[in-house]
C-alpha cells in the first residue's frame, strides 16, 4: 500500500502566503472579535496564527455559526451538497457581507 505523501498545507502556498503590504502584527480586535449564533461569517485564513485553522479548502466559504466551544467557533459549510461542521478560530473568519 502506498504511503499517503504531504498533509494538510500541500499545495497551499498562494493561499496561504500574505501579501507583502499585510505582513506584520495582526489587529488585536480581529483575534477577539465576537460573533453571535446565527452570524454569516466569510472563512479568510490568517497564515500568521495556526490555532483553530481550517482546512485550506473551505478558504472564501460562507458559513453560518451554530455555537462557540471554548475560543473556537462551530460552523455549519456546504462542501458541495454536503453540510459539513468546522471548528474555526475567529482570527480566521470576517463578518458576511451581502
Amino acid at each position: 500500500m502506498a504511503k499517503r505523501i504531504g498533509g494538510s498545507r500541500r499545495k497551499s502556498r498562494s493561499k496561504l502566503t500574505k501579501k507583502v503590504s499585510e505582513k506584520g502584527k495582526i489587529k488585536i480586535s480581529r483575534y477577539f472579535q465576537e460573533f453571535n449564533k446565527g452570524d454569516k461569517v466569510t472563512i479568510k485564513i490568517e497564515p500568521s496564527v495556526h490555532k483553530g485553522l481550517p482546512d485550506p479548502v473551505f478558504q472564501g466559504r460562507v458559513g453560518e455559526v451554530l455555537g462557540k466551544r471554548g475560543y473556537c467557533y462551530i460552523l455549519k459549510v456546504m462542501d458541495g451538497s454536503v453540510e459539513k461542521k468546522l471548528m474555526v478560530h475567529p482570527v480566521h473568519l470576517l463578518p458576511h457581507k451581502g
